[in-house]
């Protein structure tokens, strides 16, 4: 976000954006000096997949230590900055410890994978489009199949804010025990957006004139933004009078490209989230400035309208967009997806 995981972009969160470290590891060799994770319970793998440009992209697997046969594994999808998702000093943040914790205590294999520019990664992730991305994710997904332990039948998908929101689109068929959506949206992204500016100008100190002014203003700015596909340094040139309201690039916005988010905007997560006939479980915490209630509670709304009661939603009291509470994870967050991926796994 944002740590979409929006580290650094909005100056209303970031204090919320800014814990166990590990005593021994049992890892796999990386290939080169750079510094990467051990712990304590799991084995690491260090691969490679390709997105639809070519880029090679580092995948990163986990194995249960002393695991034999195959065991149930979870495919986490990220968030929209381009921040690592290998963690090398432990929890340093939210969703960090989600990885850690679930990795060192669940006996569930895993995969993550630096997108594009990032870590190990090739590319450009400043310039790299939603599409491309998402072309990565599904390369990894369809990863999971060269590796022997890994439960094809048990495979959970975790998506982390922006990647909650889009995390069905990265299976394409293949079977999923079910998801799990973690600070996320499932409306519009024009909807979402205009949302949180209201948010950001009240956290900014804004009076509610001030406000109600600039929401008005950016209902049209976003509109030929996200809908009419026109970058905002163009806008601000057809119309000089919102340059006062815009605060980022004027060809992107949060270190991405504008045609990010034209790409997002041109989801249908009503239908993507439609078509979900597995378990959901989306979850939210009550003082996340970047993702709604009704950004989360939308997936859930969707799922059980058309596959009633497939979706579970659940709040985590006080905690912001990485589900931390005084910058460190909420405990139920990871009790809430272990008992609840347990509980899918023991229906036949």
């Amino acid at each position: 976000m944002f740590r979409f995981k929006f580290t650094g972009l909005l100056p209303a969160a970031l204090g919320l954006l800014l814990l166990l470290v590990p005593v021994c590891a049992k890892a796999q060799t990386a290939p080169n000096d750079r510094e990467h994770e051990h712990f304590l319970n799991a084995e690491l793998t260090y691969d490679w997949v390709r997105d639809s440009e070519g880029h090679p992209l580092r995948t990163i697997v986990t194995r249960p230590n002393n695991s034999r046969g195959k065991v149930p594994a979870i495919f986490f999808v990220g968030w929209l900055s381009c921040d690592s998702v290998e963690y090398t000093h432990g929890e340093t943040d939210g969703f960090g410890a989600i990885f850690w914790r679930l990795i060192e205590t669940s006996g569930f294999a895993t995969m993550r994978m630096d997108k594009e520019g990032v870590g190990e990664s090739a590319g450009n992730c400043a310039k790299t489009d939603f599409l491309t991305e998402l072309s990565g994710y599904r390369a990894a997904f369809d990863s999971l199949a060269k590796y022997p332990f890994i439960d094809l039948d048990r495979v959970f998908v975790i998506g982390l804010s922006n990647g909650g929101g889009t995390s069905p689109l990265v299976a394409q068929g293949h079977p999923v025990r079910g998801y799990i959506a973690a600070s996320s949206w499932g409306r519009t992204w024009y909807e979402h957006m205009l949302e949180l500016e209201r948010v950001r100008l009240t956290g900014n100190g804004k009076s509610a004139a001030e406000i109600n002014s600039a929401v008005k203003q950016f209902t049209d700015f976003y509109s030929l933004y996200l809908i009419h596909k026109t970058k905002p340094g163009e806008i601000i040139k057809q119309h000089p009078e919102w340059a006062a309201v815009w605060y980022d690039e004027p060809d992107g916005q949060y270190g991405r490209p504008a045609a990010f988010y034209q790409q997002l905007q041109d989801l249908n997560l009503g239908e993507t989230w439609s078509a979900v006939d597995v378990p959901v479980l989306v979850l939210h915490g009550t003082a996340d400035p970047i993702m709604s209630r009704a950004d989360s509670i939308a997936i859930t709304e969707i799922v059980n309208r058309k596959h009633p009661p497939r979706a579970a939603y659940v709040e985590i009291p006080g905690a912001d967009h990485l589900l931390s509470v005084h910058s460190k994870l909420s405990d139920r967050v990871v009790q809430e997806m272990l008992a609840w991926m347990q509980e899918q796994l023991s229906h036949r």
